[in-house]
C-alpha cells in the first residue's frame, strides 16, 4: 500500500511539473548581477529555480531553490529551502541551506507588489555564522510572457572567525523575466 501511494504521489509530482512555466530572469544591480532558470515559479504548486548571483566586489553564490506557491486570490505565498554554494571574497567557500518565503500581491492584472526573505544559521552552513537574503519592490507585466521588477535586494555572507563578512547586494536593482 505504502508503495502505491509513493508511485501516486511522484506521478503527480511529474505530472504537474509538465504544465508548468519555464522562466529565466536577468537582475541587475549597482555592483550585482543575478541569472536565475526556474520551472513553476509564477504559478500554483512545486517550483524548482536555478540561480547564480556575482558581486563585482564580494564574491560570488549559486544554488537551488525547491518550493511550493500557495495561491489565496491575488496572494501568493511561497514557502521554499535554497541549497547554495557560497564563495566569499574574504573567507572559505563553503554550502549553505537557507529557508524562508517569498510573498506577493497581484494588485491588477499588470501591477504587483512582491518581498521575499531567506535565512541560514551557522548549524545550517558550512565556513558561515549566517546567510541571510532580503529583497521587496514592485512588479509589471506587460504582457503575459515578460515580468519587469524594481527593487531592493539585499544579500549578506558573514564569515566565521576573523574573517571580514562579504554583502554580495545592498541596494536596488532591476529585472526582467521572461516565462514561456
Amino acid at each position: 500500500m505504502k508503495k502505491i501511494l509513493l508511485a501516486v504521489g511522484l506521478a503527480g509530482l511529474v505530472t504537474s511539473g509538465m504544465a508548468q512555466a519555464v522562466e529565466g530572469s536577468v537582475d541587475v544591480g549597482q555592483h550585482s548581477t543575478n541569472l536565475s532558470v526556474g520551472v513553476g515559479s509564477a504559478s500554483p504548486g512545486l517550483f524548482v529555480k536555478g540561480n547564480w548571483l556575482r558581486s563585482n566586489n564580494d564574491g560570488s553564490v549559486s544554488g537551488a531553490t525547491l518550493g511550493y506557491n500557495l495561491s489565496v486570490g491575488p496572494l501568493n505565498i511561497s514557502p521554499a529551502a535554497k541549497a547554495l554554494f557560497t564563495h566569499p571574497e574574504d573567507g572559505k567557500d563553503g554550502f549553505t541551506v537557507a529557508v524562508g518565503t517569498g510573498v506577493s500581491y497581484a494588485v491588477n492584472s499588470m501591477w504587483g507588489l512582491y518581498g521575499e526573505y531567506y535565512y541560514a544559521p551557522k548549524s545550517f552552513s558550512d565556513h558561515l555564522e549566517r546567510y541571510q537574503e532580503a529583497a521587496g519592490g514592485i512588479s509589471f507585466t506587460p504582457i503575459s510572457l515578460l515580468t519587469l521588477r524594481a527593487g531592493y535586494q539585499y544579500v549578506g555572507l558573514n564569515n566565521t572567525g576573523n574573517n571580514k563578512d562579504n554583502v554580495l547586494v545592498d541596494g536596488p536593482y532591476l529585472s526582467a523575466s521572461v516565462s514561456f
